[in-house]
């Protein structure tokens, strides 16, 4: 996993732990490593900031000892990467399902994303995650478009031993999410998780139900699901996402296969919000949630 951002990591830490610490030596080695990050699916603002951020903090300091250097360039390094990756929301899942929960209220998530990212799959490995949790699920197919939407999601509702509620093909996506909530009260369900058909993120008459099937259910979470392996796409997607229709975090899906690495860095920075989970396999407990610190370390180790 992230293999080559990795190796990028390491190469730059070992060319500036040689280089005397100035601006004017600093600088030619940047240069090449931000174009190494650009390679390597991360955005180009990205990239610049990182090494920005490297510069001004590494200029003019004073280090009598390789081995300490070593140790600055890493933490400086540390610090930029990190920086790129915090936002201001951090988002509690499960302390949130409780609080409505205690209302008396389902949680509600919407889950957008275009086709191909493994959307449904997503849905089922949340739903999965949340039942280990102790709380109760119900699935909504508000994909009424996709051929075998429904069968998809069916099935992973079958598997899991959890509700799913559905309308036929062509229904109106907004009417099947809005009577799964009614389910979820009556029956006093937890979390609803709502699928949605996937849909490019350039069309506007797709984009406009997105929008109306989060003004019916006001739901509580926007998650939008994207394929780490799409790189520089992946960015693109969840900045057009945000712009359209507004998210609240992203899940990163099929981590595991990726040995580039940017998006992850990348996606976070361009929407402001947070990475809440990544997906790490195929089978329904291949999913992780995902901590900024923690991916720090694990791509500079």
């Amino acid at each position: 996993m992230f293999e080559k951002l990795k190796t990028g990591f390491k190469s730059l830490v070992g060319k500036i732990t040689t280089t005397e610490l100035k601006a004017a030596n600093l600088h030619p080695v940047l240069s090449d490593f931000k174009i190494s990050l650009v390679e390597n699916d991360v955005a180009f603002p990205v990239a610049e900031r990182i090494c920005d951020e490297m510069e001004k903090r590494l200029d003019g300091v004073q280090v009598k000892r390789l081995e300490d250097r070593k140790k600055i360039v890493e933490s400086s390094l540390r610090e930029a990467i990190l920086e790129v990756m915090l936002t201001n929301s951090r988002i509690n899942l499960l302390e949130s399902i409780k609080e409505k929960r205690e209302k008396r209220e389902p949680f509600v998530i919407v889950f957008v994303g275009i086709n191909g990212t493994g959307k449904t799959t997503t849905i089922a490995k949340v739903a999965r995650f949340l039942k280990k949790k102790g709380f109760s699920v119900v699935l909504a197919c508000s994909d009424t478009y996709r051929a075998g939407s429904i069968e998809q999601l069916e099935e992973h509702a079958k598997r899991l031993g959890i509700r799913m509620i559905k309308h036929s093909y062509g229904a109106d996506p907004a009417a099947v999410a809005y009577d799964t909530i009614g389910h979820a009260k009556s029956h006093g369900v937890d979390v609803v998780l709502i699928d949605t058909a996937g849909r490019m993120q350039t069309n506007r008459n797709l984009m406009s139900e997105l929008e109306k099937v989060k003004r019916v259910v006001s739901p509580d979470l926007t998650l939008l699901t994207v394929d780490s392996l799409t790189g520089n796409d992946a960015v693109m997607q969840a900045e057009e996402f945000h712009k359209s229709i507004g998210i609240d975090a992203t899940i990163l899906t099929k981590v595991d296969a990726d040995v580039k690495g940017g998006s992850s860095l990348s996606v976070t920075y361009v929407t402001k919000k947070p990475i809440l989970f990544i997906g790490t396999g195929q089978r329904y407990d291949d999913l992780e949630e995902f901590n900024p610190e923690k991916f720090v370390e694990m791509i500079l180790r």
